[in-house]
């Protein structure tokens, strides 16, 4: 603590913490009024709810007197908006997505996904936390400190990160010296567990390809030729069971892995958190945290090839399948591509040809969470939670996040978020656990006064 922080007990604090609670139900509403717009940045969708989504944002912003402009670099609408804090005083770049993924198939969902609606005290919806939430609490510390801001905010809601974020560099270079700032909120990340606010301090990276594997140059009779000729759907199958050891860790050689914080995960909380089968087992070895948040991953997530349906007695000329391999946070990905490719091309079956396409990649990013801001960030945190924060890994990767950080090498990047173990975001029945809610929005508005009581350079 510095001399600048805000006692648990003080006056302001108890403020901050009514005033929050006061602006709940209009932060609810507004909520609920952005998760109604279907804004679904894949292109297969009605790109129209995107762009009102955009202008939504845009006049929620411009009703707290920040100066706004939404901005297009060749992909999704983002909005960038600002208003100055007192002389002196550092400036925060708020950072949220206005997009969401689809909903998928609705009848998986308990009530409309895109018709906000509380159960058990949880608001259901697509986007009702990931992101629309962040959105709000960004919102929530403006309104707090109306007409008294302590520092300088600029709030950039992009549009586009639910597919890649593709336009993120040229809007940092095109627009950076707008996003520049002493500290940088990162809000779509989540808490530990209900009750337990967390600071994201790494992510894993990620390499996605295609691999195509040929046996043949045409179908031919299965009975006529199997049992001499090979088929590629079993040759595909072949090379994707090389990639992990018996115990489930991956094989590939050359990846690096590091080992996560030390925290209380047991496997029963995996598998209610998972949905993990009675009688399927985890794999890989080593601690669980460090396989899900530091050590490289591989996944199998589609495979082209005829359906059952649709299939016949042939030998498949050609199959493809989609890997998704999560890396170390450290990890170069055109290293740990590299690997992959060599091990798939190392192993393939039978003198199969393979064919590898690099799909995605993005870099991951470790944190050194340590210094003055960060300190501020763990005791609004506490203040909010009345429990001390723990930092954390995730296992998914924020691409955009080492942007940032190569953008802003200067600024602390605080990645905080509104999910719970229980979110379930891109999934069915996506939700919002509207306590924990209420406490980041006090946080952010904590964060506020405790960075703008700061010692002023």
């Amino acid at each position: 603590m510095t001399d600048s922080s805000i006692p648990a007990d003080s006056t302001e604090l108890s403020t901050l913490r009514d005033t929050v609670r006061e602006l709940m139900p209009q932060l609810r509403s507004d909520l609920e009024a952005l998760t109604r717009i279907p804004s679904v940045s894949l292109p297969a969708f009605d790109q129209s709810h995107v762009d009102a989504s955009a202008e939504a944002t845009a006049e929620l912003l411009r009703a707290e007197g920040l100066e706004v402009e939404i901005v297009r670099e060749g992909g999704a609408p983002a909005v960038i908006g600002h208003i100055d804090g007192p002389q002196g005083a550092p400036t925060v770049m708020l950072y949220a997505h206005h997009d969401v993924q689809p909903p998928g198939d609705e009848a998986d969902w308990d009530s409309a996904p895109f018709e906000p609606t509380e159960r058990d005290g949880r608001l259901y919806g697509r986007g009702a936390a990931d992101d629309k939430a962040g959105i709000m609490a960004h919102l929530a510390a403006l309104r707090a400190h109306s007409g008294n801001l302590p520092v300088g905010v600029t709030v950039f809601v992009e549009g586009e990160e639910e597919v890649g974020s593709h336009s993120l560099l040229t809007i940092l270079e095109r627009h950076g010296d707008k996003l520049r700032a002493d500290a940088i909120v990162l809000a779509d990340s989540m808490n530990w567990d209900i009750g337990t606010p967390a600071l994201t301090t790494t992510l894993r990276g990620l390499v996605r390809v295609v691999v195509t594997v040929s046996t043949l140059d045409h179908g031919v009779h299965s009975g006529m030729f199997g049992g001499a000729v090979p088929d590629a759907i079993t040759a595909l199958v072949r090379l994707i069971a090389t990639l992990h050891d018996d115990e489930g860790n991956v094989a590939v050689p050359g990846l690096k892995a590091g080992e996560a914080a030390d925290l209380d995960f047991s496997e029963e909380r995996l598998r209610e958190e998972s949905g993990l089968l009675e009688g399927v087992s985890t794999i890989g070895s080593g601690p669980l945290l460090s396989r899900m948040w530091t050590k490289p991953s591989l996944t199998t997530i589609g495979i082209n090839a005829p359906s059952v349906e649709t299939s016949s007695n042939t030998l498949v000329p050609s199959a493809s399948a989609k890997l998704s391999m999560r890396i170390a946070p450290d990890e170069e990905p055109t290293d740990a591509f590299a690997a992959l490719e060599k091990h798939l091309r190392d192993n393939a079956p039978w003198g199969a040809k393979v064919e590898i396409h690099l799909d995605d990649e993005g870099h991951g990013f470790a944190a050194d969470v340590t210094g003055p801001v960060y300190d501020q960030t763990r005791a609004a945190f506490a203040d909010a939670w009345g429990k001390e924060p723990v930092d954390i890994g995730v296992g998914g990767s924020i691409p955009f996040v080492a942007a940032f950080a190569e953008r802003f090498p200067d600024a602390a990047i605080l990645i905080t978020g509104v999910e719970d173990p229980d979110t379930r975001a891109h999934g069915a029945n996506e939700s919002l656990h509207l306590g924990e809610f209420e406490n980041v929005c006090v946080a952010e508005a904590v964060l506020f006064a405790r960075l703008g009581a700061m010692p002023k350079e």
